[in-house]
């Protein structure tokens, strides 16, 4: 821009230099003009003159004349005959002086271009010379032009000190006028730079209603819109970059080249790997499962979608994944890449695993029963009921299995009852170690043939809030267990404590304890530690699936410690000053 301005002002400046040099010129030739016009008005009148008064005097009073006419008028006389020989002359000898008839002066004497300017070969002046005819001759005034080149000379320096000072006046208005101008442009080119550096933020100001302030609000209108453009832009682009983070699926996208061109956050949770270092790689060079590189593989030979199942490993196991991918096709149905969709259903693997656990457990827990029944009612049906004391041995063992299997739809029923939606607690204030005592009484005949020792700690002002009903089968469930898996001679501990935030219920006892892999699995229904010594201790297997329902319904949490060999301690956390809104 200032190459502009730079060329602007020095046309400027060049055009005022020449319109000045021109004017000057043409002002000092007007002048001279004028000058010598106005000499020449005044020879012609002073020629005229003398003319008439030369024609009163003899040939022999011309010199006479001559001199002191130029005396008076400070002008050279020249005095002719008619033949063009010289009579009289004020400065040199007239019988010296040559013939002068043919001098342009004489020949166009009396008309108004009736005069001629050279230098004298007499005197060697340059002079202005007029002559004006009268009856007898010519009279000829000659005025030296030194004195109208001096008045010319002072002309040309005034009109030229005139024109400087102007040219300088004139250029310093031009070159204020032309910043003035050429500023709001060096404005509206910054933004422009700005706006092509990406700073849609850039504006220009100018209030003039010209053509550049046309162009000023033009360029701010255009930074405007290419700013909200940008926005939306971002705006949009950074939803898209939080969806594709937080979708809750793997998404990877492969160029047709086979470099992963964008992978998003889920990805690390899959791989287990920074996968932001995976850009620009080649697939196969990152991904190291077999079976996806595959499904990869065949979307591109295919070109058609496809959606499988892969196996990850994983630090917490093995990962299940549903894989879609899909090609994305351009121009001509050319392919330009792939998308991968992975969808980890390693959750609902497990649950189908659990669900044919328990469809498993529940039909070999009612098969147990039922094949008893049904044995035992054969074997009466055949004849052995004549023997009373065989058919009331049978009776018995058929009344205990019917009462097993009482208590295993009693469980189930119970079980989801709690599992649904709008099941319902009594809330109340209850004191624990009311529920402690019920249930201790309860199972006292059971722990006492095992010579348990059971050690109670629990404040009497004690208060929680919950369902006395529910968290009574919660304490007798879980003291009963501990009863079962608890050698003779064994000791149980119940431990309530409270804080400002909780109520912390332990149960803890010096039985068999469970295996760190078992542990993630007691909660499941029907998962057995020791399946045939929880069998034959009675239970259905159901009690610890009941107990987590129960404990989660009252808002609490439950989680188990335990080493094998040196027992098993159940922790609850209860919230405590829990209001009856939140049930």
């Amino acid at each position: 821009m200032k190459r502009f301005r730079t060329r602007l002002i020095l046309g400027i400046i060049t055009a005022i230099f020449f319109v000045l040099v021109s004017l000057g010129f043409l002002i000092s030739n007007l002048m001279q003009g004028y000058y010598t016009d106005q000499l020449v008005e005044r020879l012609s009148k002073e020629a005229r003159f003398t003319a008439t008064a030369i024609t009163e005097l003899n040939q022999e009073e011309w010199q006479a004349f001559a001199d002191r006419v130029e005396e008076d008028l400070e002008v050279r006389v020249t005095i002719l005959n008619n033949n063009g020989g010289v009579i009289g002359d004020s400065t040199a000898e007239a019988s010296e002086m040559e013939n002068h008839l043919e001098r342009p002066e004489i020949q166009n004497a009396g008309e108004a271009d009736g005069y001629h300017i050279r230098v004298s070969e007499t005197s060697g002046e340059r002079l202005l010379y007029y002559a004006e005819p009268f009856e007898d001759g010519y009279v000829r005034l000659a005025f030296p032009m030194d004195q109208v080149e001096a008045v010319n000379t002072q002309l040309y320096w005034i009109i030229t000190a005139s024109f400087a000072v102007a040219f300088i006046i004139i250029s310093t208005i031009a070159f204020r006028i032309a910043n003035q101008m050429t500023a709001p442009i060096d404005e509206v080119s910054s933004v422009a730079r700005e706006l092509a550096k990406g700073n849609f933020k850039a504006r220009a100001y100018s209030n003039s209603k010209d053509e550049i302030g046309q162009l000023t609000r033009s360029m701010n209108m255009t930074a405007y819109n290419l700013d909200q453009i940008t926005s939306s832009y971002q705006s949009q682009q950074e939803r898209l970059e939080a969806l594709i983070d937080h979708m809750g699926s793997g998404l990877i996208f492969i160029s047709n080249r086979g470099d992963i061109t964008l992978i998003n956050q889920y990805c690390k949770d899959i791989f287990e790997v920074d996968t932001d270092e995976w850009l620009d790689y080649l697939y196969y060079e990152v991904i190291e499962e077999k079976n996806l590189i595959k499904l990869i593989q065949e979307i591109f030979l295919t070109e058609v979608k496809v959606r499988d199942q892969v196996q990850l490993a994983a630090a917490s196991g093995i990962k299940h994944y549903d894989v879609y991918g899909a090609p994305i096709l351009g121009d001509q149905d050319k392919i330009r890449g792939i998308v991968l969709v992975m969808h980890d259903i390693s959750e609902l693997k497990k649950l189908e695993n659990v669900r044919k656990d328990f469809v498993a457990n529940v039909s070999h827990e009612l098969k147990t029963p039922v094949t008893s029944l049904k044995g035992f009612a054969e074997t009466l049906l055949d004849g052995a009921m004549h023997d009373p004391e065989l058919t009331r041995q049978f009776l018995e063992i058929i009344w205990n299995e019917s009462d097993r299997l009482q208590d295993l739809i009693s469980d189930l029923l119970e079980l989801s009852r709690i599992e649904q939606e709008h099941f319902n607690l009594y809330m109340q204030d209850i004191a624990p170690l009311s529920l402690i005592g019920e249930a201790v009484s309860l199972l006292r005949p059971k722990f006492e043939s095992k010579s348990h020792h059971i050690d109670i700690q629990c404040d009497e002002n004690i208060v929680m809030r919950g369902d006395a009903g529910r968290l009574k089968q919660v304490m007798i469930n879980l003291v009963d267990n501990a009863i079962s898996y608890t050698p003779d001679h064994g000791s149980i501990q119940i431990l309530i404590t409270q804080s400002e935030t909780e109520t912390l219920w332990r149960i803890q006892d010096s039985g068999i304890g469970i295996a760190k892999e078992e542990q993630p699995r007691i909660f499941e229904r029907f998962y057995r530690v020791d399946k045939a010594r929880s069998r034959n201790s009675g239970g259905t297997g159901l009690g610890l699936a009941i107990v987590k329902h129960l404990v989660e319904a009252h808002k609490g949490k439950i989680r188990v410690e335990s080493q094998v060999g040196e027992g098993t301690a159940f922790i609850i956390s209860f919230p405590s000053h829990t209001s009856r809104q939140d049930f």
